[in-house]
């Protein structure tokens, strides 16, 4: 072969080469392009994906969270409620008895107070009957208007600062004859029709204090 030739083969083998060499460069780009273009929405899309399902995921944990923890404090607020409820009943009712023991104590003390009072003027009332007894023979008897005036002026005296302490005589003679006030000693034929079941004279005179009777009125009652 000669030179000319073997020339012209080595110009046309290098260039063969050279547009294989291309081609194949342009397959490789071509392929990897592709790869690119497809890979790259691939990864978006699994980026996305992941993006959206993490905090998804999170707020349903979130939200299950915040309603076990509202059932909670619902359940902290009724038990609260019930117990303040019962606080409140128990608060009343002990007031009430409070109240009652108050009201109790001071009636208790009312009372002793009364007796007292009841026993001292009851003491007295004997000093009544024997001034009453002693103006009744002053007034028969002849003896001097000083010794009544004086008498009476004690009967009296005593007489009021009792009755400003409640103490009050029990009307009786001509009276109808109650059992609540008289205590009947005896019985007395009388002709007045209007006279029977009467009391016709007082033996010992009744007294009430506060109106409460402290002594029944002794009365002869005429039948």
């Amino acid at each position: 072969m000669s030179e000319k030739n073997e020339k012209d083969i080595e110009q046309i083998v290098p260039e063969e080469n050279k547009e294989a060499a291309a081609q194949e460069t342009a397959q490789e780009t071509a392929q990897e392009a592709v790869q690119e273009a497809v890979q790259e929405p691939v990864e978006e899309a699994q980026a996305t994906a992941e993006k959206e399902a993490a905090p998804k995921g999170k707020g349903f944990l979130k939200k299950d969270k915040n309603k076990i923890r509202i059932e909670e404090l619902e359940k902290k607020v009724e038990e609260c409620e019930n117990k303040i409820a019962k606080d409140r009943d128990d608060y009343i009712r002990l007031m009430a008895e409070f109240d009652n023991f108050r009201r109790r104590t001071a009636q208790e003390k009312l009372d002793i107070v009364s007796m007292a009072s009841t026993e001292t003027i009851k003491g007295l009332l004997p000093v009544l009957d024997d001034c009453e007894r002693a103006l009744e023979v002053l007034r028969k008897s002849d003896d001097s208007e000083a010794a009544k005036e004086g008498t009476e002026l004690i009967y009296h005296k005593l007489l009021s600062y009792l009755q400003s302490k409640g103490l009050a005589v029990i009307e009786a003679k001509g009276q109808p004859f109650d059992t609540d006030v008289h205590e009947a000693v005896a019985q007395f034929p009388v002709q007045e029709e209007d006279q029977k079941g009467k009391v016709f004279d007082v033996v010992q005179t009744g007294y009430t204090l506060n109106g409460k009777v402290i002594r029944f009125a002794k009365v002869v009652v005429g039948i």
